[in-house]
């Protein structure tokens, strides 16, 4: 048996006891319809692999991250109607989030990140408060924003796209379906147009605002583009957590030079 004292939930007691940890990773996805071809775990298949190579990368280099097991469910107001899309309320988010923290802080472990997979979920007023409650210093970071889909992508989405679909293709090819199944991805706009150039906002309600659950072109996905973009985006989140791990929570910040 491979030993991955990274991966919280499959180590032992006896890999992890004697081991110091400098920092937690807690992957959170959702469980939502991802168009015709990518199963509603989608999320957190992607953020679980993501998480546990970034680490396994960062261990190399000498710092050790506890990756948690994945939060397998987001915010979903706006998919209710779509039948077995699991919501979980921010007020239950923020419950949630204050145990792992307030286990965390007990246990003597002083850095979070949350690593979030879902544009549905924002962690980030509730870091706000437990951070002013508990001496943690926590980090949310999307890893769907760490790079420029169209860096590697032919076409941009943000739900079921290219980027996932490519994702998917690398990290659990056996669950993505033949593209030839998967509906185009196209999205109907906002009549009002401050809701539609993104200055003013609304929650999309998700039946009316796509036609087949997905949001952007993915029909010329490839496991190639998913490997490459995978192996880029885990070696640069895995820099951030070597820094982070590293890091004097005390000392963050650099004075101008004079």
């Amino acid at each position: 048996m491979t030993s991955t004292p990274h991966e919280i939930a499959r180590a032992t007691w006896a890999e992890i006891h004697d081991t110091e940890y400098h920092l937690a990773v807690l992957p959170w996805g959702a469980t939502e319809a991802h168009n015709y071809h990518l199963p509603y775990a989608t999320d957190v298949y992607e953020s679980e692999a993501i998480a546990a190579e970034a680490a396994r990368i960062a261990w190399e280099q000498g710092v050790h991250s506890a990756v948690l097991p994945c939060v397998p469910f987001g915010v979903n107001t706006g998919q209710l109607d779509i039948k077995l899309t699991i919501n979980m309320n921010p007020t239950t988010q923020f419950a949630v989030l204050r145990d792992v923290v307030e286990s965390l802080a007990r246990q003597g472990i002083r850095k979070l990140v949350v690593l979030n997979g879902h544009g549905g979920n924002d962690f980030r007023q509730f870091l706000r408060e437990l951070g002013a409650k508990y001496p943690v210093l926590l980090v949310q970071l999307n890893w769907f924003q760490v790079f420029p889909q169209k860096d590697y992508f032919t076409h941009t989405g943000n739900h079921a796209d290219e980027m996932e679909t490519s994702l998917m293709m690398h990290v659990q090819p056996e669950l993505v379906r033949p593209l030839e199944e998967a509906g185009s991805g196209s999205q109907n706009k906002f009549r009002i147009p401050a809701l539609r150039e993104g200055w003013a906002w609304t929650e999309r309600h998700w039946p009316s605002a796509t036609n087949d659950t997905g949001v952007g072109y993915p029909r010329e996905a490839t496991k190639e583009k998913g490997e490459r973009f995978f192996n880029d985006l885990t070696r640069k989140i895995a820099g951030f957590l070597v820094d982070l791990g590293r890091a004097d929570t005390a000392a963050l910040y650099e004075k101008p030079r004079e």
